[in-house]
């Protein structure tokens, strides 16, 4: 038995095209790109008009393949919103290859000047520098989506997280077996504060933070080798946040400390034991003792700020499954590695365009409410009822 034929989508399924204005006008500056070749002129699809069209499949439910995305373009309410011309299977199939990806980085960094910090504890705002969450994670759904028409198959995302204002600033693609250490080592910039965990932990990774003029807060493995300087006493405020201790201490061995040329700043903190349950499928995370281990340079703030950042690490771990049903649970647009990485860049500025949009991060609940609005199944009245909620939720 065959399947059932999908049924045209019709102008009617197409709402919400008013909150595109905000990213077409940044988008116009793509629109030549990739017509050096194109001497006759006929190219119909250019680039500002193959992201918006990408856009509306991310935001529209009603579309799910480059088929809908083809047909769509032949609506006239979709020509005249979008700024789009009739195309085919073949120049939307052309076009992953033909475009530049890198070419939407200057895109995400104006969308992120563009945003304003979400509300959070005014302690973080005694930090130095950019509050960055720096994490990997595999997309294994994207990878078979992809099947062995990427490069190594397995592909890792490595993320650089704002903090503040909810969203990622900047992912690299790679494929899974690229060292996570040494793709940060390469990103690394002045003026940040690098949130990571302890498959970041590094000597040499730390000194070219410190050599960078950057600060770290990074958990260590709990039987990590250090030499005490320095005891710092414990403030009251530090013990009810569950500061066990705080030193200055020379990491490793004398035989393998040639990496950090300085000392820094330990902190164990208290936390609740994790221990791996015997006969249960699935990894389950690694086992976790009584205490954290967080090494940082950061020497000035008070201990219990220093947790403080250090649980803010958790929300990369959040974006990424927020980030993995909006990439991974639908379908690949392209199966080049070029074209899979302008996909990835626009999953991120549909985030971006949501807490634009919002005022808030961006979550399942709102960006399934978004959805419904595209689509006509719930008024913009009805949005802005959710968004005003979410404000005050988060006020």
């Amino acid at each position: 038995m065959g399947m059932a034929k999908r049924k045209p989508i019709s102008e009617s399924e197409l709402q919400g095209f008013k909150y595109f204005k905000k990213i077409t006008r940044l988008l116009a500056r793509l629109h030549e790109h990739g017509t050096l070749r194109d001497r006759a002129g006929n190219r119909i699809l250019h680039y500002d008009q193959y992201v918006a069209l990408q856009l509306l499949f991310f935001f529209n439910p009603v579309i799910t393949s480059m088929r809908g995305l083809v047909q769509a373009s032949t609506l006239k309410k979709v020509q005249a919103q979008l700024g789009v011309s009739p195309t085919s299977l073949g120049s939307f199939s052309e076009a992953g290859r033909v475009f530049d990806a890198n070419m939407l980085q200057p895109v995400v960094a104006e969308l992120g000047r563009q945003l304003q910090c979400l509300p959070h504890d005014k302690r973080l705002d005694q930090l130095p520098g950019l509050l960055t969450a720096v994490d990997g994670t595999e997309l294994s759904a994207l990878a078979k989506l992809a099947g062995r028409m990427i490069e190594g198959r397995d592909i890792k995302l490595h993320t650089h997280f704002d903090i503040l204002k909810g969203v990622p600033m900047e992912m690299d693609l790679t494929t899974a077996k690229a060292c996570e250490i040494e793709n940060l080592t390469s990103r690394l910039l002045p003026n940040h504060v690098y949130i990571k965990d302890r498959g970041y932990a590094c000597f040499r990774l730390f000194q070219a933070i410190i050599d960078i003029g950057s600060w770290f807060t990074c958990r260590i493995k709990d039987n990590s080798v250090y030499e005490v300087i320095e005891d710092y006493p414990l403030s009251v405020s530090a013990r009810a946040a569950g500061i066990l201790s705080d030193q200055l201490v020379w990491l490793g061995s004398d035989r393998k400390r040639g990496g950090l040329r300085v000392p820094v700043r330990l902190i164990k903190i208290a936390c609740k034991p994790h221990r791996k349950r015997a006969g249960h499928g699935g990894h389950g995370g690694p086992e976790q003792g009584e205490y954290l281990l967080i090494a940082t340079n950061l020497l000035k703030l008070e201990a219990e700020v220093v947790g403080l950042v250090f649980r803010q690490r958790w929300n990369v771990e959040l974006f990424f499954r927020f980030f993995k049903h909006i990439l991974g649970c639908r379908h690949l647009l392209s199966h080049r590695a070029n074209g899979i990485e302008i996909q990835v860049y626009l999953a991120i500025i549909a985030c971006m365009l949501i807490a634009l949009w919002t005022g808030r991060k961006p979550t399942l609940r709102t960006m399934e409410m978004i959805r419904f609005y595209f689509t006509g199944w719930a008024s913009e009245e009805e949005l802005m009822v959710h968004i005003a909620k979410l404000q005050k939720i988060e006020a």
